[in-house]
């Protein structure tokens, strides 16, 4: 399925709504407008599995893009435009593009010197003008709509969140066919999974470099469907979306669960969730009582899966499964089976905390450019075992319970500790917006727990707060875990999509000392 299948049946329904600008592409218009530039893109000289990298925030044109990459059989590689001009050259140049596309509102994140991008041959420009890049509409009008009589079906390639170091480009294999008859493995997943079809009205609150909202608005256009575009998340706005288009359908971070139940109850009160039929969750694990909290306001229509952008597998868990399993990522076997291993790479017994391994058919992804990152993500045992590096156990009913990634683990005087916990019991505190947990050095203990805390707006750090912060915890976890020192910062480092990057952090205080 692609945009394509719907320009008979449905070619003015709108394939998706930007309500930030009032602006809306029919069916009609994506599939004609991704038509041109794909035709652009051959004359350029893109083959089969050539790469494509863009650079926008959430404009209707990234869809465009999107499926004039896909419907050619070549690579999409969508950039972070939060990077800097060198993070996003990196990427750029890393995943081999030859083609670049950017947003002119995003100048910022992009390097005009002449060298930057070496391997581009052609660039574009939309919404502005930069020097160096053609128009992206004088480009489009130079070529006509007409249907293609060859279409290989094309793959993203995205990048790793860079939550733990320099960002890792994860290329799939290309899975060869016709777009119109060969659904990419998300539609094939999801569309059944959560009856994603047609009728689902479908509102995207993240940034659409990020994995799943890519994926999850290219499956919803493959099947029909109609995308509510937010240009940024915001707690209260989300809600008027949903009441405003009738939303059936979303896809969100726990934090961002946690700001609109911080919303004041009159303000949650005020608008209609009543047409959400399937909520889904992913990208970090989320803290039971959050979930719980949203399954008692929106009802059981909380689903959350686990993955990662590597594609090794998947975990689903529904709302009566959450409740009865607090804190469990979900089943696995539908897409893959889960492994917990030891250090040395032997299977660990029911309960017991190792990797995360992940069993397919076939190994489904390759590091681009970084063949020593795919062997260590692969099994030494088992050719077809990989992992992403997070850690867990599995209970007797097979249900996954994700303690923390292994990078982020903290061995204070011999003993693990897992910070997601600790960072989830913070979180809950009425006075705290956002928390991080992470190990500093201690002489004696080898690393001790640190607390990174920023308050609710309007709170005053204090001496006093942290100590009440820090007796909070201990009076929710063993005490070990809880922090023996807490900072408060303006800011955390997180992604958009929710993800603490905690090597940032911690590199604030790995030669500082741990007092307050």
């Amino acid at each position: 399925m692609y945009v394509g299948n719907f320009v008979d049946s449905t070619p003015d329904k709108p394939a998706i709504i930007r309500p930030a600008t009032g602006e809306q592409l029919t069916y009609r218009e994506l599939d004609e407008r991704s038509t041109r530039l794909a035709k652009y893109l051959r004359a350029a000289g893109a083959k089969l599995g050539d790469h494509l990298a863009l650079i926008s925030g959430n404009d209707l044109r990234v869809l465009e893009v999107y499926w004039a990459a896909v419907r050619s059989g070549l690579y999409i590689t969508v950039v972070n435009w939060h990077l800097t001009p060198a993070e996003a050259a990196y990427v750029v140049n890393d995943c081999g593009a030859s083609t670049l596309i950017v947003s002119a509102d995003v100048a910022d994140a992009i390097d005009l010197a002449p060298d930057a991008f070496p391997n581009v041959t052609s660039r574009l420009v939309f919404g502005g003008a930069l020097d160096g890049f053609a128009d992206y509409e004088q480009t489009l009008a130079a070529y006509d709509a007409s249907p293609l009589t060859d279409q290989p079906r094309g793959q993203d390639m995205l990048y790793s969140s860079g939550t733990t170091g320099r960002p890792k480009g994860i290329k799939p294999k290309l899975t060869g066919g016709q777009v119109h008859d060969t659904p990419d493995p998300y539609t094939a997943v999801f569309a059944p999974l959560y009856g994603f079809d047609a009728d689902t009205v479908y509102l995207c609150p993240a940034p659409l470099y990020h994995a799943a909202p890519l994926r999850f608005v290219g499956t919803i256009t493959s099947v029909g469907g109609t995308v509510i575009l937010m240009d940024r998340f915001d707690a209260e706005q989300a809600l008027d979306l949903i009441q405003r288009y009738r939303v059936t359908a979303s896809q969100w971070v726990p934090t961002m669960f946690v700001r609109m139940l911080k919303l004041p109850a009159e303000v949650r009160d005020r608008y209609d969730v009543s047409s959400m039929k399937v909520a889904v969750h992913a990208a970090a694990p989320c803290p039971p009582e959050v979930k719980r909290s949203m399954i008692e306001w929106w009802g059981p229509v909380i689903n959350e899966y686990y993955a990662s952008t590597e594609g090794s597998g998947a975990t689903f868990i529904n709302s009566e499964q959450a409740l009865a399993k607090p804190g469990s990522v979900g089943h696995d076997g539908v897409l893959g089976i889960v492994h917990i291993c030891g250090d040395d790479g032997v299977e660990l017994p029911t309960g017991e905390i190792g990797t995360v391994w992940w069993e397919r058919d076939e190994h489904p992804f390759e590091y681009h450019n970084a063949p020593e990152k795919t062997k260590e993500a692969t099994h030494p045992d088992h050719p077809t075992w990989t992992t992403s590096g997070d850690i867990g156990y599995l209970d007797e009913d097979r249900f996954l319970f994700l303690t923390d990634r292994a990078a982020f683990m903290i061995i204070s005087g011999g003993v693990n500790i897992y910070p997601q916990e600790t960072e989830n019991v913070l979180t809950l505190h009425p006075l705290v917006f956002d928390a991080a947990v992470i190990g500093v050095p201690n002489e004696e203990m080898g690393e001790e727990v640190k607390a990174v805390v920023q308050l609710e707006p309007g709170t005053e750090p204090s001496d006093q707060l942290a100590a009440e912060l820090m007796e909070y915890v201990r009076e929710r976890v063993a005490h070990y875990k809880a922090p023996r020192s807490i900072d408060f910062t303006d800011s955390l480092p997180r992604t958009p999509t929710g993800k603490l990057v905690k090597h940032q952090l911690r590199a604030r205080y790995v030669s500082a000392p741990t007092t307050r």
